[in-house]
């Protein structure tokens, strides 16, 4: 059982679709054990994006995220990371396959409605940057 962090961004959230990716991650069998409305502050989305410090994208992605609110959630499963990846899809519309969340909702790479954890180690962190231990469910393993 491992868990993962997802962020519906502020054009998924304006665009209404934030149900919709709640539904398909539910309909996988996916737990939700964290979610939060909220609008980001610069500095963390800055500490989210810190990856991304220096390259040419990184002020465009972080004043973006901070546009406007977000829907910050955990999720639990097997496997969780490596499947919710699949079920984003590419971060280029035009490699995103039809079936998935970008593939069937986006057509800009900056506004690609969601975000999700690429690895273990970035899940724990972007979890723990974003959520309060108690704000999260118990695992169903514990």
């Amino acid at each position: 059982m491992e868990r993962t962090f997802v962020m519906v961004k502020p054009d998924g959230v304006q665009r209404r679709l934030v149900g919709e990716i709640i539904r398909r991650f539910e309909n996988r069998g996916l737990r939700l054990v964290g979610m939060k409305l909220l609008q980001p502050s610069r500095e963390l989305a800055e500490k989210h994006y810190a990856v991304h410090l220096g390259k040419s994208f990184y002020e465009d992605l972080v004043n973006f995220v901070t546009s406007g609110p977000v829907v910050a959630m955990a999720w639990e499963g097997d496997n969780v990371i490596s499947l919710v990846r699949k079920m984003m899809g590419a971060l280029k519309p035009e490699e995103a396959s039809s079936g998935t969340i970008r593939g069937d909702y986006t057509a800009d790479i900056q506004k690609n409605l969601i975000h999700g954890s690429d690895g273990p180690d970035t899940a724990k962190y972007e979890i723990d940057l974003w959520f309060s231990k108690s704000e999260l469910l118990v695992s169903l393993e514990q």
